[in-house]
């Protein structure tokens, strides 16, 4: 492997625990970079540390981001610089995203060392549906915004994930059972390291078993999508179809109602000309 770096931003993964999962391409890329950004450099010394190495670090966070983000992607024309977090892939939940950006638009190459990530690790762990997931960070802490925050995504059809602290914990599970229904979730701390856990069970159950103990560590909610909708009720149907027809022709008509209330079409456009028909036939008496 090449000693020598091009110049550049070198986006690198970082264990989320266990040291033993830092990459060796991602080793390299930290032992031969000219500067690393860290979030925390007492965290990265110590990885620093586990590859025999020490490397000139600077501060990059979300209390200085845009001071510091131009001397870095200045240097970058001429200078490898690392960026990393605390421990995973930088960027979640990180203000990485704008340094990229403007690397980017100032024409530096970008490269991306892919390793640990918590959230996608903690689906592996939780048992729950992983074809489509969202992953949302951490949820507000106001109960009024995080109502409102749970209740934009209550509808979306994928295992939803969060990053939560201890403390916050049951709050949080009892709000999300609240925001959600009682779906099934799991609760991920300590991943890869020796007191690793997930424990899985319903929404409730989950706040109930924190809301006596806060547990320590770093921690991933995983939430299982909505079961299926019942199915609307003819009533409900009737006058949905009704009401569309005053608008639109009976086939558009059908095709509103069966896409926003899940029914047939075909019956519905059936309905819809029977409804019209009759309709012509009281105007005619």
């Amino acid at each position: 492997m090449n000693t020598q770096l091009e110049p550049g931003l070198y986006i690198v993964a970082t264990p989320i625990g266990n040291l033993g999962d830092l990459s060796p391409r991602a080793a390299h890329v930290l032992a031969h970079a000219d500067l690393i950004a860290v979030e925390d450099s007492r965290v990265t010394a110590k990885l620093l540390q586990h590859i025999g190495t020490k490397k000139p670090m600077t501060p990059y966070h979300d209390h200085n981001a845009d001071a510091v983000r131009p001397g870095l992607v200045a240097r970058m024309g001429h200078e490898a610089i690392a960026l990393v977090s605390d421990a995973g892939t930088p960027l979640i939940s990180d203000p990485g995203f704008k340094l990229v950006r403007d690397a980017r638009a100032a024409g530096h190459a970008v490269t991306t060392l892919p390793g640990p990530c918590a959230a996608v690790a903690a689906l592996t762990l939780a048992g729950l549906p992983t074809d489509r997931f969202f992953f949302l960070g951490f949820l507000p802490a106001k109960a009024k915004a995080r109502a409102d925050a749970i209740a934009e995504v209550a509808a979306i059809r994928a295992t939803l994930l969060f990053y939560e602290s201890g403390p916050r914990l049951a709050a949080t599970l009892a709000a999300l059972a609240e925001g959600l229904g009682d779906r099934e979730a799991g609760v991920a701390r300590e991943i890869s390291k020796t007191f690793e856990e997930c424990v899985t069970g319903t929404l409730t159950g989950l706040a109930e078993r924190y809301a006596e103990k806060a547990p320590r560590g770093e921690i991933v909610i995983v939430v299982g999508p909505p079961g299926e909708a019942p199915p609307a009720a003819e009533d409900e149907v009737e006058a949905a179809l009704a009401e569309a027809l005053t608008r639109l022709p009976a086939a558009k008509a059908a095709g509103e109602v069966a896409k926003r209330l899940g029914a047939d079409r075909k019956a519905l456009y059936a309905q819809a000309l029977a409804l019209k028909d009759a309709a012509a036939e009281e105007e005619a008496e």
